[in-house]
């Protein structure tokens, strides 16, 4: 399976010390939780962002399932850089990392870079994705991204 690249771009009146403490959720997880309530109301993360920890990226579907991605923080420089590979699923509480439904797309990135310059962040999400989410990830990542603008703007 091919993987795709996108970038998204946006960016905030606050400075980078700021805007990475609140789409990262370090001093308190809702501001996580609320610009990524884009994708999944129910957004949220379990584990942590230092380099080379397992995190868990879920959210409960309309079945009130438990599900998301098993992800490894692979680089973490506080408030320029993070990078987070994408291992797995889970699904049903449990943790996948081999077969089918896992190697279209184990192995992806998602990027975020953080550039200030004069009091105003520039935030860039690179990320890796399969074909059938692209239009997705077009539709959602930019509105995700107003929302984290309005989150550090306030």
């Amino acid at each position: 399976m091919h993987m795709k690249k996108l970038q998204f771009q946006v960016r905030i009146n606050a400075p980078s010390t700021k805007v990475y403490d609140v789409m990262l959720g370090i001093s308190n997880k809702s501001t996580y939780e609320q610009w990524t309530s884009l994708f999944n109301p129910t957004s949220t993360y379990e584990g942590s962002w230092n380099k080379g920890s397992k995190i868990l990226f879920v959210g409960v579907d309309e079945n009130g399932k438990k599900g998301g991605m098993v992800s490894e923080i692979v680089e973490n420089t506080p408030n320029r850089f993070v990078s987070i590979r994408h291992n797995g699923i889970l699904k049903d509480d449990k943790e996948i990392t081999t077969g089918p439904d896992v190697e279209k797309w184990a192995g992806g990135f998602e990027n975020y870079s953080f550039d200030e310059n004069d009091g105003v962040t520039s935030v860039s999400v690179d990320l890796e994705i399969t074909e059938d989410f692209l239009d997705y990830m077009n539709q959602t990542y930019p509105k995700a991204l107003d929302k984290l603008k309005e989150l550090c703007e306030k």
